[in-house]
């Protein structure tokens, strides 16, 4: 369109995205001619080109502490834009990406022109798709992942008010941003007029308004925090069935096998707070993605990874559950076997939990474990250990082929074994693996 070609060169020219690129807030790009994709139905105007991104993430992945960083750095630049003269067009979640642990905006499209006094069109979309996810678990205790992966566009303001007891509906940031809004909309669904509705949509709101809006919004969701107390594995890392002996000779086991493979993408399955994520990365992992369902050892593990600095994300992922592909045409967001394979998988204290927990056959999970990637140590956890013991204690064990023996029979059948190791002081084994070529044939 000549309009949003007109803007990009405005935005260009204002040096907003020179600013934005230098600071690390915006991924760099080229411009490419566009000639070259004339045979497309619909040849382009502008074609621009960005480097590629270790890993694609999405908002109901993302710990509470992820999302807020989101949400923080999409307001720094919209505050920064303005003072270019720009705005934001839309407030989209997606338009955010992670770079180890540090957000990056990656819509370039997404800025346009300010005409001062206009109506901040991003609003009901920050709101729906980072403010209220954040109060979800700020103010209710309840992670966003789960509602936010089965409803794209967020969560709806006028669901979040139904839940919210009244006197956090009356405080004034959540009078302004939930309760208001949720009664607009509602009014408007019932009996709105296109007069009422055009009046809206052209009301006008002042820049030094528009930035003191901005500015308060980010100054609440700084001071946002979810409700203190440990989930189920947050210390997991203090309180396990090993000693120190043992946790050390796992990281060198690690670090080993990462140097001899050397690869540049890492899975870490059941990362809990990054003790091995961060073993691959000492012994030249490219970059690692953590996985984990502990809200609260997720959390633990991005804020150290961010104090650190390092490579690493860790994410929200149930391994009996992951993200499907969704969105339009089941295209739009790919699921987690469509972002494999990595060059290198770690399971560690991740099988007992999917065959005793959730009563996935050992079979199944080989096969899973081989197909996301193509190396990997996988760790092995008996029902002598007592993190077994304690999952079989409310039900009944009707698992009489989990065993060593069984699994490294399944794993045999999917990948090459190219080394069994015991860790000293438990019953627990470490197998480091590298999918065979006739794998997944049979």
């Amino acid at each position: 369109m000549p309009s949003a070609i007109e803007d990009f060169n405005f935005v260009r020219e204002s040096g907003l995205y020179d600013k934005l690129i230098g600071d690390g807030w915006l991924v760099p790009f080229e411009e490419v001619d566009s000639a070259e994709f004339d045979g497309l139905p619909a040849s382009p105007s502008l074609v621009l080109e960005h480097p590629p991104l270790p890993f694609i993430s999405y908002p109901y992945e993302w710990p509470f502490n992820a999302l807020k960083a989101a949400a923080l750095h999409h307001l720094k630049v919209h505050l920064l834009a303005l003072e270019y003269g720009v705005t934001l067009s839309d407030a989209s979640a997606y338009n955010i990406q992670f770079i180890g642990s540090e957000p990056v905006f990656i819509d370039h499209l997404s800025f346009v022109p300010l005409q001062d006094g206009g109506f901040w069109q991003g609003h009901r979309q920050f709101c729906e798709q980072f403010l209220n996810p954040i109060l979800l678990r700020s103010y209710l205790g309840i992670p966003h992942n789960a509602w936010y992966r089965g409803n794209l566009e967020g969560i709806p303001t006028d669901h979040l008010h139904r839940l919210m007891p009244l006197r956090r509906k009356l405080s004034l940031n959540v009078l302004m941003h939930v309760t208001l809004p949720a009664r607009f909309q509602r009014n408007f669904s019932d009996s709105g007029s296109v007069k009422e509705i055009n009046a809206a949509k052209t009301a006008k709101l002042p820049l030094a308004t528009l930035r003191r809006m901005l500015q308060k919004l980010e100054s609440w969701i700084e001071g946002l925090e979810p409700p203190e107390g440990k989930t189920e594995w947050s210390d997991y890392a203090d309180r396990n069935s090993y000693d120190k002996e043992a946790a050390q000779m796992k990281r060198e086991y690690i670090k080993s096998f990462i140097a001899d493979v050397k690869p540049g993408m890492v899975w870490d399955l059941g990362c809990n707070t990054g003790d091995y994520s961060i073993a691959a990365l000492e012994a030249g992992a490219g970059y690692v993605v953590g996985f984990d369902v502990d809200q609260g050892a997720l959390e633990k593990g991005f804020d150290r990874m961010r104090r650190e600095k390092l490579e690493i994300l860790p994410l929200y992922f149930d391994a009996a559950n992951p993200a499907p592909n969704q969105g339009w045409a089941q295209e739009e967001r790919a699921g987690m076997i469509e972002r494999a394979p990595a060059d290198c998988v770690l399971a560690l204290a991740l099988v007992h939990h999917l065959a005793i927990s959730c009563n996935v056959p050992v079979a199944r999970i080989t096969r899973w474990l081989t197909s996301i990637g193509s190396a990997g140590v996988v760790e092995f956890v008996p029902k002598s250990d007592p993190m077994v013991k304690r999952l079989l204690q409310l039900r009944e064990d009707i698992f009489p082929d989990y065993n060593a023996d069984r699994f490294l029979e399944a794993l045999k059948k999917d990948a090459e074994i190219l080394d069994v190791a015991e860790v000293p002081n438990t019953d627990r084994t470490l197998i480091r693996f590298r999918t065979s070529s006739r794998a997944h044939n049979s």
